[in-house]
């Protein structure tokens, strides 16, 4: 078994309430919490207007499939999320 911590800091630039902060974010817990081999929340900057932080943790048989699937995971999110991803951080325990 083999498992990542992704970790993904996020500028919203611009943001000006925590309601539209979720609305800029779209729903990153039901689009990735939807795969079997994935568990995601917010935290980091929960109280933050303008920054949001967002922790996947990725489990999988090979490191191969898990490696794919952060990387699955940072593409659709800088393709998807109305910011700019300043930090990306990949732990694999």
């Amino acid at each position: 078994m083999h498992i990542a911590v992704l970790t993904l800091k996020i500028a919203l630039p611009g943001c000006g309430s925590l309601k539209e902060k979720r609305q800029r974010m779209g729903g990153l817990h039901e689009r990735f919490g939807r795969y079997p081999s994935v568990a995601v929340c917010e935290s980091g900057d929960l109280d933050r207007h303008d920054a949001s932080e967002w922790t996947f943790v990725v489990v999988g048989s090979a490191s191969r499939e898990v490696s794919s699937l952060c990387s699955e995971i940072e593409d659709k999110l800088q393709r998807t999320v109305d910011g700019r991803v300043l930090d990306a951080t990949r732990e694999i325990l």
